[in-house]
């Protein structure tokens, strides 16, 4: 059983990865455009310039895109993972300790979330492994001639 579920691996990380990386990308969308609900849930969007939650929407849209393409995921995780962790302790952990008492599930979650994709890479369906393949390809040394 084990050496079945070994074998899955790569394929349950890439899936793992495009549900993550969807995820932020919306959270993402909903602030800077209005969608899904909007900012908070309020239906509209951020102002512009606004520290710390537009460029925290900037990151989760564009951290979230290359999560769930798989491309460059590593340092993009590496990012947006900072950033839930900037959103956590600087944003909802003042109010309370806990996740549950300071609305920071989310955050502390993505946090985390991403943070495994740092050290696990893009799995199986990623951009970063196609372009892997190609650049091993072309360094490749070319056959020697054989000589009749």
């Amino acid at each position: 059983m084990t050496g079945r579920l070994n074998s899955a691996q790569p394929y349950a990380l890439g899936l793992y990865r495009i549900v993550v990386g969807l995820l932020f990308l919306c959270h993402g969308a909903a602030s800077l455009f209005g969608v899904l609900g909007g900012a908070a849930g309020t239906g509209r969007t951020l102002d512009a310039g606004t520290w710390p939650g537009w460029y925290a929407a900037v990151i989760q849209l564009v951290g979230g895109a290359l999560v769930l393409l798989g491309l460059g995921t590593r340092v993009a995780a590496f990012v947006a993972a900072g950033s839930m962790a900037y959103a956590y302790f600087k944003v909802h952990q003042p109010n309370a300790l806990w996740p549950m008492e300071n609305g920071g599930e989310a955050a502390a979650m993505f946090c985390w979330a991403l943070l495994l994709l740092v050290f696990t890479g893009s799995g199986a369906f990623g951009l970063d492994r196609l372009f892997a393949k190609r650049s091993a390809e072309e360094r490749k040394p070319a056959a020697e001639p054989v000589t009749v």
